[in-house]
């Protein structure tokens, strides 16, 4: 009897920290990046959150395979609208410590391969 009573207790335990513990529509903080300089982005946030890189990885595959170019998810578009300068004038990569790419990768984990081949800063300082 004692082993049932005990794991009786011990379910009724477990129970209570899910019922006590934080609710799963807590606040959660987002990490700080810069904000982008447009109006808005090319997708809602919540959706370039969640699938920003579906929309890179099909345009590239368009792109590439295709020879399509557009605009509107394009890695380029992306990195002139968040790329910021610092205060020197020069602008901060966006994969650099703190910058929009790499704050939001840093809290989730994942590491970022696109700025091995693509540029971290817009197109017309790479040309000059």
């Amino acid at each position: 009897m004692s082993l049932v009573r005990s794991s009786l207790v011990g379910l009724l335990g477990m129970m209570l920290c899910l019922v006590t513990g934080p609710s799963p529509s807590a606040d959660i903080s987002l990490p700080n990046y810069p904000r982008g300089k447009g109006e808005a982005c090319v997708e809602p946030n919540e959706a370039m959150r969640r699938d920003h890189f579906e929309y890179l990885m099909h345009h590239q595959q368009v792109s590439v395979h295709l020879g399509v170019r557009t605009k509107r998810h394009s890695l380029v578009r992306c990195v002139q609208c968040h790329a910021v300068r610092a205060d020197n004038g020069d602008y901060l990569p966006v994969n650099a410590p703190g910058q929009f790419c790499q704050s939001c990768h840093v809290y989730t984990a994942v590491k970022i391969d696109c700025f091995g081949c693509h540029a971290a800063v817009p197109d017309a300082l790479v040309k000059q």
